[in-house]
């Protein structure tokens, strides 16, 4: 009788110690449950905020939320002609990681600045429209910096370059500055390119 005893008791600690193990297994596995669903949840957020942003609607979106979601906000308001409001989201999204959301994001930014340019030059009014052209070549070549083999950013980075030329600019000695100033013999803004070179 005694050694039926002993081998009760010893059986006793294994078995405890395997309902501890599965439920510290089954606790685990809740909480890796909860974290997906937590996951997936905030996915779904994000989601229904880009696809609120592509109806036109105007959601507010953080600086500091995920890089798809200020690609969304930038692009949103860039459609509208709100550049400047645009800028913060593009500048977040060039100091992180993702490669590809960030030259996105100076693309679009970029053709937005070459459109208005543009429309301006339309309109013959060419003081607004030197400044926007040069963030445009500005923001295409933080984009090639980024993505070097982009072609649509070094085409449209060729047409800005023909819009306004990028002349070196000499730097005059104290003494120059006495003298009359010469007359620009060149323009900035040689005309708009029409058709292929």
């Amino acid at each position: 009788m005694k050694w039926v005893a002993r081998a009760w008791s010893t059986k006793w600690p294994i078995r405890r110690l395997a309902d501890l193990t599965l439920a510290t297994l089954v606790v685990a596995a809740l909480g890796v449950l909860a974290a997906l669903g937590a996951r997936i949840g905030w996915h779904a957020m994000e989601n229904r905020t880009i696809a609120a942003l592509a109806e036109g609607r105007d959601v507010p979106v953080l600086e500091t939320a995920a890089p798809r979601l200020l690609l969304a906000r930038a692009h949103f308001l860039m459609v509208r002609d709100r550049l400047d409001e645009a800028q913060p989201f593009v500048d977040r999204l060039a100091r992180a990681d993702q490669t590809e959301l960030a030259v996105a994001a100076l693309y679009d930014l970029a053709n937005a600045r070459l459109a208005r340019a543009l429309s301006h030059l339309e309109q013959t009014q060419i003081d607004p429209a030197i400044p926007l052209v040069r963030l445009a070549k500005a923001g295409y070549r933080a984009a090639l910096v980024r993505d070097p083999g982009f072609w649509d950013a070094k085409y449209n980075l060729d047409i800005a370059m023909r819009l306004i030329r990028d002349f070196p600019q000499i730097e005059q000695e104290e003494q120059d500055d006495a003298q009359e100033t010469p007359k620009r013999l060149w323009t900035d803004l040689p005309g708009l390119p029409r058709g292929l070179p």
